[in-house]
């Protein structure tokens, strides 16, 4: 009995840990999945466009359940907040991102997102939200944190060097040394895709920053919230594809890996890790959740080695290890800054355009809010829940 017990015991503990773990794969299979329907010639602006309606589509349904009643008015002020929102991550995050990885790799994507909370605590500076005091070990952490991300961004940007070969890959990589390199990045591309992701990273860290604002009107509507800002930028992703792209054929979508990309990262990426995370969010903080990022680099890095053949270079091995450095120093800095400072609202973790912990207190609150109503009105009350279903290793991109 006592060993059933422990075991028990084990498995309610180690829940947070599997499920973060299994995120990380999924997070890692959308990579893998967008750069190869990036590869066979899917435009990005099409897949943006397609994710977030997928995207649209899971989240609404959950709003209308959850957040029917007392939904705020829209007023004008309100709709330019979420227009923004929807500009800065549909559109102008999720774009660079694409763009970036087509013209790199998606292990030195990921590598570049793990700059995501340096970037946001630099704008929160920028923007008054954020104060500093130098005499403080916190402070000290996250500007030490923040200035070795940012050294080891620019040595991934601009320094390439060797090959570092991997003993799964070895081989695979002499099989291919007399294949034409022509389809091989060059290094202007490399470049050129370096500064894309460094846009993109930067354009999500202000939505972070911007979102602050929205949540106040949005307090108790998450998932409406949510569901607005995937929507308009659906809508205002379309309208940029119109303009960049021009011939009818980029919208076509059969049943082939280019429908798998835009559905698995608008389903699981944009919609299922909103639950995980807001369930790991909720009961480990925010810092527990954001500290797996690293992981997912390594699952892309392996996975990518074997199914894309990718080449990992010294320069994004050694920068990686500088942002990877940066990023535990940063939230390092948060976490004590938490301890110390209780009251002070963490910085959402990066959904797409939600804030997990948010969207699970609402979800529980509107539970609690029936469960009052029915007894206080002798009303039966069907309890509503969302399934969780297990993620697995895929075959998604951003943001």
């Amino acid at each position: 009995m006592e060993k059933l017990r422990g075991c028990n015991k084990f498995l309610e503990t180690s829940k947070p840990y599997f499920a973060m773990i299994s995120l990380q794969f999924g997070y890692a299979g959308m990579n893998i999945i967008t750069k190869v329907s990036l590869n066979r010639g899917m435009s990005h602006y099409v897949l943006v466009v397609y994710r977030h309606a997928f995207a649209t589509a899971v989240i609404a349904p959950f709003a209308l359940i959850f957040e029917r009643k007392h939904q705020p008015k829209i007023t004008f002020p309100i709709f330019m907040q979420i227009f923004v929102l929807g500009l800065l991550g549909p559109v102008i995050d999720q774009n660079f991102y694409y763009a970036g990885l087509k013209f790199t790799s998606p292990t030195f994507s990921c590598a570049m997102s793990n700059m995501l909370p340096a970037m946001t605590f630099v704008m929160a500076i920028i923007c008054r939200m954020e104060k500093v005091d130098m005499k403080r070990v916190r402070c000290q952490a996250k500007m030490a944190g923040t200035a070795v991300t940012v050294a080891g961004a620019m040595l991934m940007t601009l320094y390439k060097g060797p090959i570092v070969e991997m003993f799964w890959s070895k081989n695979a990589h002499l099989h291919k040394s007399n294949v034409s390199t022509s389809s091989q990045n060059s290094d202007k591309e490399w470049f050129i895709g370096s500064i894309l992701l460094i846009i993109a990273t930067l354009a999500w860290a202000s939505l972070f920053v911007l979102q602050t604002k929205a949540l106040e009107t949005y307090k108790n509507h998450q998932l409406s919230l949510t569901s607005l800002v995937c929507f308009t930028g659906t809508v205002q992703a379309i309208a940029v594809t119109f303009v960049m792209e021009h011939k009818a054929n980029v919208w076509r979508v059969g049943w082939d890996m280019n429908l798998l990309a835009a559905a698995y990262a608008g389903i699981v990426t944009s919609s299922i890790s909103y639950y995980v995370q807001g369930l790991v969010i909720k009961k480990k903080g925010p810092v527990f959740a954001t500290a797996f990022s690293p992981l997912m680099m390594i699952i892309v890095a392996i996975m990518g080695s074997f199914i894309l053949a990718e080449k990992i270079y010294l320069g994004g091995v050694l920068g990686a290890i500088l942002i990877v450095i940066g990023l535990y120093s940063v939230l390092w800095g948060k976490h004590r800054e938490k301890m110390e400072d209780p009251e002070e609202i963490e910085e959402p973790v990066k959904g797409v355009q939600g804030n997990g912990s948010s969207v699970m207190d609402d979800i529980e609150a509107n539970e609690v809010e029936l469960q009052k109503a029915a007894a206080n009105n002798k009303l039966t009350v069907v309890p509503i829940s969302i399934p969780m279903p297990e993620l697995s290793m895929k075959a998604q991109p951003k943001a």
